[in-house]
């Protein structure tokens, strides 16, 4: 063989050597991902396989890999993935192609099963947010102009305003008593958006319809509403809820918690939904409090129950465990959710894909109703549906968070194990 056809079959062997790495190495990512959590006696499974895949690791004791003790030798990977915790601890995974071109490290850390009660239970939801939120602009008549002085120094529909030339406020009766005292002269505001903090000064205006100096503003300090408990820790009494973030009605922003609390609610009715009109169930809070709010994220509300002995029946009374995020699978399921008075019931739904993640985030299912008799109730996922829990194989996998308003009977649902990790972390 002549030296230049040697050289163009060195460059081919060498493309495609290059080829068959990156195809390998997309293989391995979208089919494992690089922090797996299981717990002992638990699984990983991945139906992958790649040609001269080779591995090496350390935690033999940790966990076995595809049934044997991991080695810190390589050893050729020749069937489908598995991983199955063995013990508490941490192990890593090299992968390699030939044992020596390296693909991706994987961590596994085998952890403590956790145990939870289902939620399920219809709740009252009173928020009162860090000062008084903006919500709008009032319009007054001076000298035959319609003005705002509020909207024209600068002030927007969702700040907060935390402090009124110096004084606090925190509700809105506050606020207007305060304004009220400084009449006509010059306010300068203290306003927090979007997490920052800013000033901003103005003259208020006489308004001869009211008899009295205005700024402009229309303001509220509280939001209520109805949710679902997703579920309640036994250990630490503390309970997750919602499944998202709580945001003001007008301004479509995250409330700024203050303080807030948790009722009993009764639903005394159901309006279904349909195709690009959101169902809602309508409840009535049937005492003055359960429980208390201490977070509002984007995984949901997060706070205490001090007690948690409640009437309503359940399907499961009784504690469930968790499943990790790596554990849910596409397929049927369940929801826990109150459609009548406080009586839980369970329904059928259909898991139909999964987001493969391994940090906190929203949105990691979507979920379909398939029980006829809710869908005929309901129409499928309706407002104050939010947080019901989702069951898969006697496990707490998750919680519905939103509806498709253009297919109500879908919507999204978020992994239990990102909720139950935001209900551990150090309350603000």
């Amino acid at each position: 063989m002549k030296r230049g056809q040697l050289k163009h079959l060195f460059y081919m062997i060498l493309i495609l050597l290059l080829f068959w790495t990156a195809l390998a190495s997309w293989q391995l990512k979208a089919g494992i991902v690089e922090n797996i959590r299981i717990y002992p006696g638990g699984s990983y499974y991945v139906n992958i396989r790649i040609p001269f895949l080779y591995v090496r690791g350390d935690g033999d004791d940790v966990i076995l890999f595809n049934g044997s003790p991991l080695l810190k030798e390589l050893q050729r990977v020749n069937a489908p993935i598995s991983l199955q915790g063995h013990n508490l601890g941490q192990a890593r995974l090299e992968f390699s192609l030939f044992g020596w071109i390296p693909l991706r490290r994987v961590t596994v850390n085998v952890v403590p099963e956790v145990k939870l009660i289902p939620g399920g239970h219809s709740i009252g939801i009173k928020l009162r947010s860090h000062g008084v939120n903006v919500v709008g602009y009032y319009y007054f008549n001076v000298s035959g102009k319609s003005v705002s002085p509020a909207r024209d120094a600068g002030v927007k529909i969702g700040d907060s305003i935390l402090e009124i030339n110096g004084n606090k406020v925190n509700d809105a009766p506050s606020a207007a008593r305060i304004l009220e005292e400084i009449g006509g002269k010059r306010v300068e505001l203290l306003i927090s958006r979007r997490g920052k903090k800013i000033k901003i000064s103005l003259n208020p205006l006489y308004s001869p319809a009211d008899d009295a100096y205005r700024i402009g503003l229309y303001l509220r300090d509280t939001a209520a509403g109805v949710g679902t408990l997703t579920f309640y820790d036994p250990l630490t009494k503390k309970y997750g809820a919602l499944g998202h973030v709580i945001l003001d009605s007008e301004t479509q922003e995250p409330i700024d918690l203050c303080e807030g609390s948790i009722v009993k609610a009764r639903i005394i009715d159901i309006k279904a939904a349909k195709r690009g009109q959101p169902g809602e169930k309508t409840g009535v809070f049937v005492d003055e409090r359960w429980g208390n709010i201490c977070k509002n994220t984007a995984y949901g509300i997060f706070g205490e129950i001090p007690d948690f002995q409640y009437n309503a029946s359940t399907p499961y009374p009784d504690p469930l465990p968790m499943a990790l995020a790596g554990e849910v699978q596409k397929g049927p399921a369940e929801i826990l959710t109150v459609i009548e008075g406080e009586i839980i019931r369970s329904f059928a739904v259909e898991i139909e894909k999964l987001a493969h993640q391994t940090n906190p985030a929203d949105k990691g299912m979507i979920i379909r109703v398939v029980d006829e008799e809710l869908l005929h109730t309901t129409g499928g996922i309706i407002q104050g549906m939010s947080g019901s829990p989702i069951i898969q194989n006697g496990k707490l996998v998750g919680a519905v968070t939103h509806v498709f308003v253009n297919d109500p009977t879908r919507g999204y649902g978020i992994f239990l194990e990102w909720m139950y990790q935001e209900s551990r972390n150090n309350y603000q």
